[in-house]
């Protein structure tokens, strides 16, 4: 029987093919998901890498269209974040393992195997993904369960002629559909400042095009289906939506915050598709949405996030938030204007057929048809009584 390697072609996984050739004998198959960030020829030259690695045979399962609808779609209905990160690549890693899953039932796999150390959140979202959907298939994280350092990684390839990624290893890079990660030396305390030669995909803000640009982005039903009023699928709106905001230098940030396993975290981002997306989608729903739709999905869509990037995809509560969010975006359909401008992403005006906005029976600050000054101020009376009430009455 075979082991299923998840390969991504750095140097922890390219270790992995010669090492557990030799450690179990078995075939070794390599399998790259991809959830965004690698093209063709990316693609064909992780095969080579593998091949000349010792693997048996490679893979390569595009998942993009599937992140995009069985993730990526609540991400923006939920206009989900934690505290202004956008979750870029977490919740990849449970398509990634879905697909893994089904790859390793056609190859005959005895096994899953994936790179990931001790000390990250990965390892918890695919351990936990691999022992839900497959928990007959053994899981092997030889470096987690080597504690092997990167030289002594590099070591032992050199030993055997293998080859390994020549690449600069100042900065950890994770690159998907929904933006990038960016972790090196300055995201280890909270003290160190990235520096904009860090980033990969933007501009930095202050080198952004001196005159702002205004885009269009079009919902139905709160799925975005139109940039610049042409119809695109949702991959391929991200893509070029990433392309457009990223030379305004839009998304770029710092996230600090709580790792699945208890310490703190701290990761740069660049995110400029999901940025635009999300205050996009934020600025309609304040047209079309109640009081209270948009408070109860304030929460609702915090606890999503939540869930998703503590590698809980998989529990049954999620499908009940998204059946919850399915229901709020029925009216969350219009076009918004967002303008473009040295980092920032702004909407300046929405139109929806739902609009809650209604010119001819009410305007804010001027009279209306609903009530008259009388109705008004008998209504600030009402409104005072509990906090008159509750309040300590003043000394005899």
């Amino acid at each position: 029987m075979a082991i299923l390697l998840a390969f991504s072609g750095g140097l922890d996984t390219s270790f992995c093919v010669p090492y557990l050739k030799e450690q179990t004998g078995e075939e070794i198959v390599t399998a790259t998901v991809n959830t965004g960030g690698l093209d063709g020829e990316a693609a064909t030259a992780l095969a080579a890498r593998s091949k000349a690695l010792g693997a048996a045979a490679h893979h390569t399962v595009e998942a993009e269209q599937m992140y995009f609808d069985d993730v990526l779609v609540y991400l923006i209905m939920g206009n989900v974040t934690r505290e202004g990160y956008p979750l870029c690549v977490g919740p990849e890693r449970v398509i990634q393992a879905r697909e893994l899953v089904s790859l390793a039932r056609k190859v005959n796999a005895s096994a899953i195997a994936h790179g990931s150390t001790g000390a990250g959140n990965d390892q918890v979202r695919f351990d936990v993904a691999l022992r839900v959907l497959a928990p007959d298939l053994k899981i092997i994280t030889p470096i987690r369960e080597l504690g092997l350092d990167r030289p002594a990684a590099q070591a032992f390839l050199n030993e055997r002629g293998l080859p390994f990624p020549d690449r600069d290893t100042t900065y950890s890079v994770n690159t998907g559909l929904w933006g990038t990660t960016i972790g090196g030396r300055e995201t280890t305390t909270p003290e160190g400042i990235v520096p904009d030669a860090a980033y990969r995909t933007t501009v930095s803000p202050a080198d952004a095009p001196d005159e702002p640009e205004r885009i269009s982005i079009s919902f139905n039903k709160g799925r975005p289906v139109a940039f610049n009023n042409g119809e695109l699928p949702g991959v391929q709106l991200i893509q070029l939506l990433d392309a457009c905001a990223a030379k305004h230098g839009v998304g770029r940030g710092i996230h600090t915050g709580d790792t699945i396993m208890g310490i703190k975290g701290r990761v740069a981002f660049e995110a400029p598709a999901a940025t635009v997306l999300l205050e996009a989608h934020t600025a309609l729903e304040k047209t079309v949405l109640s009081k209270w739709q948009r408070h109860h999905k304030k929460s609702l869509g915090d606890a999503y996030g939540r869930l998703i990037h503590e590698a809980e995809f998989l529990d049954p509560v999620v499908r009940d938030i998204e059946a919850f969010l399915e229901s709020s975006q029925q009216k969350v359909t219009g076009v918004v204007t967002m303008e473009l401008f040295k980092g920032r992403a702004r909407a300046i005006a929405c139109s929806s057929p739902h609009s809650m906005f209604r010119p001819d029976l009410a305007r804010y600050g001027e009279t209306n048809a609903l009530w008259d000054g009388r109705d008004a101020q008998g209504f600030a009376r009402i409104a005072s009584v509990a906090p008159l009430l509750s309040s300590t009455p003043p000394d005899a």
